[in-house]
């Protein structure tokens, strides 16, 4: 493996941490703690290695652009605004929610939970959509 291989690495990452965070909802929505538990930790893990391939991917790769269509950038570069964004402002939540859980404080864990789940599962398929954005061929008519 090289690091021209890690986008696509990154992308199945971002989607095994979506996938996780989606069941771990509905296992705890059925209240099937230990399942719920296994899923979120799983995300927690499966986005951490995401952040080490990822920044291991960019020093030594730098920026990657998008540039065509043109037409689309603009729609990518929303895309991709609102996916950093969320993806700065979701890491000290994650590690709340998280410790709120570790510490057995479910009422407060639930509480913040309510805010990083939506904002962890955005940040996760966005990730897919700008690898496939930017690393798969956009239709040309």
């Amino acid at each position: 493996m090289s690091v021209n291989d890690l986008p696509a690495v990154n992308a199945t990452l971002n989607g095994l941490s979506a996938i996780f965070l989606g069941v771990g909802f509905f296992f705890i929505k059925k209240k099937n703690v230990p399942a719920h538990r296994a899923c979120m930790i799983s995300a927690f893990i499966t986005s951490s290695i995401f952040l080490a391939c990822y920044l291991t991917y960019h020093y030594y790769h730098g920026v990657t652009r998008f540039e065509n269509p043109a037409w689309f950038r603009p729609i990518y570069i929303t895309i991709l605004t609102t996916h950093t964004i969320l993806a700065v402002v979701i890491v000290p939540l994650i590690f709340m929610t998280l410790s709120r859980a570790l510490r057995k404080k479910f009422d407060r864990h639930k509480s913040i939970a309510r805010w990083t789940w939506p904002m962890w599962m955005y940040v996760s398929v966005t990730g897919v959509i700008v690898y496939w954005l930017l690393y798969q061929k956009f239709p040309q008519h």
